[in-house]
């Protein structure tokens, strides 16, 4: 090799060092800051390919999507002065890189700050509570306020809190013990109450189908009357119309009325074949 292309080499090399330290790439998940003695300057920079000043500029990338983060368990004291054993899920993102940088400057930092105030903002709004109203009914209402104010402290560290939310909860045992006792009272209370109102209802209904009934008993006995009442009018018109047609069927009608009551039992009676009273034998 010559001595000038042994020149060319050298100069060729040293000017793809000084290009490799003039340009970074920022990935599509990524968001990047240019470093200049330590310290940012520039703006945010987005995916794509960037340059800096060689050798006295470095640059530093943070992920840009939103993470999750996992808490240790803390304990809390309620309202009641019930303490609580507890731990949150968090999901947060970073949405202004200079301040991250220049506050936490990494994620350990970060997730350690988030812990500090989400914990902060748990025992303030926890504590406002008693232990029932949070295990029953309030944590919606409690988690939406921690998230709120925990979002608006964890700004000025170019983060955004995106969603907060308690994981697991645990009670001392002497806690558990009192809690499942008085859970227990108040589901015998309720099973109380409930028996009694179902009891009172059976009643009212049973009351009102008596009723029912005997409405129903009296409507029916005074239809069959009416009926009945009817039956024997009519039954006394179509014997009246039967007499007048035919006074002899008035005559037989009569006689077996008579033979009925008189050959009733052991009755005796001695008449002679001509008699009026046998008239309809012969």
């Amino acid at each position: 090799m010559s001595k000038r292309n042994g020149w060319l080499l050298g100069i060729l090399g040293a000017a793809l060092v000084v290009l490799s330290q003039s340009m970074f790439l920022v990935h599509q998940t990524q968001t990047g800051i240019v470093l200049e003695l330590g310290k940012p300057v520039g703006g945010a920079k987005e995916p794509g390919l960037h340059f800096k000043k060689p050798f006295i500029q470095s640059a530093t990338v943070f992920d840009a999507r939103i993470l999750e983060h996992n808490s240790q368990p803390r304990e809390i004291l309620t309202e009641d002065k019930k303490a609580m054993l507890l731990d949150n899920f968090s999901k947060w993102r970073i949405v202004d890189p200079l301040q991250y940088y220049r506050t936490v400057n990494n994620e350990r930092a970060a997730t350690a700050r988030l812990d500090d105030i989400i914990y902060a903002q748990l025992r303030v709004a926890l504590g406002r509570y008693t232990l029932q109203e949070i295990v029953s009914q309030k944590r919606p209402q409690i988690m939406a306020e921690v998230l709120a104010r925990s979002d608006e402290l964890i700004r000025e560290y170019g983060i955004e809190l995106v969603d907060v939310r308690i994981k697991r909860t645990d009670l001392p045992a002497e806690n558990e013990r009192a809690i499942f006792g008085r859970m227990r009272a108040e589901r015998e209370r309720q099973a109380k109450q409930y028996r009694s109102e179902g009891q009172e209802e059976a009643a009212k209904i049973k009351s009102m189908a008596d009723r029912d009934r005997a409405l129903l008993l009296a409507e029916a006995e005074r239809e069959a009357q009416v009926l009945r009442g009817q039956g024997d009018a009519e039954s006394t018109r179509i014997f009246g119309e039967a007499l007048k047609t035919s006074p002899d069927f008035y005559t037989f009608k009569r006689s077996l009325e008579a033979y009925e009551k008189s050959l009733a039992g052991s009755t005796r009676v001695i008449l002679t074949p001509d008699s009026e009273f046998l008239r309809h034998f012969r």
